[in-house]
């Protein structure tokens, strides 16, 4: 098989691969968490912090949840990480935004973070800091889920069908995933311009 062939047959055995239960008590929780008034923090380093900027405008516009990611203020993010350390960026973040029970935490991670390894140490520190403010976690990453399938209340792990592709596949079903979870009929508030617009006569 070419290698188009191959990614694409790797994709539909992901999407076979996740469990859908999974995903419907993710949505309930993320419902929940904006009928209590509740605030999402995006957390993700890499192409997965482009992710979480996508998602922002996702779950702010379409499903009405006061979403944020640190990624999208690259003058805090650099000045805290030239200040006090990478490792401390999104905890520091967590603690300036008074994050409490109400609110949660989402990962979007290829390994979700290893301190053993010092790999994503900045999400392993921001988890500790919301485990200790009584934030819900939730994820979506890969691999065997790491630190923050460890420590999460609802986390999404992408199943691993090659090991060369672990992080193109993570990141691309993080969008996958995400945008399977702004769509829900319990979090979707406001419809896809294209999906609103009247359809079109022959």
């Amino acid at each position: 098989m070419t290698h188009s062939q191959t990614y694409l047959k790797q994709v539909a055995e992901i999407a076979a691969a996740l469990d859908p239960a999974l995903l419907e008590v993710l949505a309930t929780n993320l419902a929940a968490l904006r009928e209590r008034g509740g605030r999402l923090f995006l957390l993700g380093v890499g192409g997965s912090a482009a992710n979480c900027s996508h998602a922002v405008n996702d779950f702010r516009k379409l499903a009405g949840i006061e979403t944020y990611s640190p990624c999208d203020n690259v003058a805090e993010l650099t000045a805290r990480t030239n200040d006090e350390g990478w490792p401390t960026v999104f905890e520091g973040w967590l603690k300036v935004s008074r994050a409490n029970e109400r609110d949660a935490v989402m990962v979007f991670s290829v390994g979700g973070g290893d301190a053993a390894r010092n790999v994503s140490p900045n999400i392993v520190r921001g988890l500790d800091e919301a485990k200790r403010r009584g934030l819900k976690i939730f994820g979506i990453v890969g691999r065997d889920g790491g630190y923050t399938k460890q420590v999460g209340d609802v986390v999404v792990v992408i199943p691993t069908v090659d090991a060369s592709a672990i992080t193109p596949h993570a990141e691309a079903f993080q969008a996958v995933v995400w945008h399977c979870l702004v769509t829900h009929p319990a979090v979707l508030m406001q419809a896809n311009k294209w999906e609103g617009l009247a359809t079109p006569k022959p």
